[in-house]
């Protein structure tokens, strides 16, 4: 089963060898990485360039952004199965084998997403990420939950969808998960499949407020307008369900469930309050 990974980048030397890495030392036989590049200066080039030879396809050249990116990389993906790992994330040694496997054993799934690890910029873990299964409650009244680089989804499902959409510069995968779930049932595998890095330089740690944004823009297709105080209500009932569903599905420990108590009183998501930390220098 052939994997299309696509790599999008710009100016990631600190971390994109690592990246590289992630995904090649994995020597999984049936891969197709493709890395779009936006004309890095800072050294990227000469570190893709060294794995060329194990490269489907590269190119380095100004793009608008990293939507476009991966749109140019999907329009050349072949395979059968498509991510996109970002240039400062990695992948689990094993993750690929076992999305393949998951995808060979469960025939009638089209999307599938698995948990990840927070990492920061040294590569250090401090946090894992056990999600549960999908919610379209909390996902639209909470966030978007789906850890990005542990989804995988079949090339025929991307297609259908009309891929991602060059609208959405931050959320542009929460707006392919949402319309991947309007025609297939997404679901969740309990194995750690990457590991994302957080870190105050990170473009949706940078633009929080630009990515909150874009994914009201999203939601907004699918509700109807109502009062701040039903939608209040609403997104204090989602973010109490996320901690109860998490908890159930052992996304953390009672203790943990107690810590993210300021989730559930309205101070936003873990990583929202993560980001304010980071931008007051803790």
């Amino acid at each position: 089963m052939k994997i299309s990974v696509v790599t999008p980048s710009y100016n990631q030397a600190r971390f994109v060898d690592a990246t590289m890495r992630s995904i090649h030392d994995q020597a999984y036989q049936d891969l197709e990485h493709i890395v779009i590049d936006g004309g890095s200066t800072d050294g990227s080039v000469e570190i893709i360039a060294g794995y060329a030879d194990r490269l489907a396809s590269w190119v380095s050249e100004k793009d608008d952004g990293q939507t476009d990116a991966l749109i140019k990389g999907f329009a050349r993906a072949t395979g059968d199965i498509y991510c996109w790992l970002n240039s400062d994330d990695l992948f689990e040694p094993y993750t690929l084998a076992e999305v393949a496997e998951f995808f060979s054993r469960h025939p009638e799934a089209r999307f599938v997403y698995g948990d990840s690890t927070w990492i920061d910029a040294a590569g250090r873990p401090f946090k894992p990420k056990r999600e549960h299964g999908w919610n379209r409650f909390v996902w639209m009244y909470d966030h978007n939950f789906i850890p990005q680089p542990s989804a995988f989804w079949r090339a025929d499902l991307y297609h259908q969808v009309g891929g991602l959409d060059r609208r959405f510069d931050l959320a542009m995968d929460a707006d392919l998960w949402i319309r991947f779930a309007e025609v297939t049932t997404p679901h969740h595998v309990r194995r750690r499949w990457s590991r994302m890095r957080f870190y105050p330089e990170q473009k949706n740690t940078k633009l929080r407020g630009a990515s909150g944004v874009e994914g009201r823009e999203i939601r907004a297709r699918y509700e109807a307008p109502r009062s701040a105080g039903e939608e209040r209500l609403r997104r204090f009932a989602a973010r109490g369900l996320r901690v109860g569903l998490k908890a159930l599905a052992g996304g953390y420990s009672l203790a943990e469930a107690r810590r993210h108590s300021g989730t559930i009183l309205g101070r936003g998501t873990w990583e929202e309050q993560e980001a304010r930390r980071a931008g007051e220098g803790r």
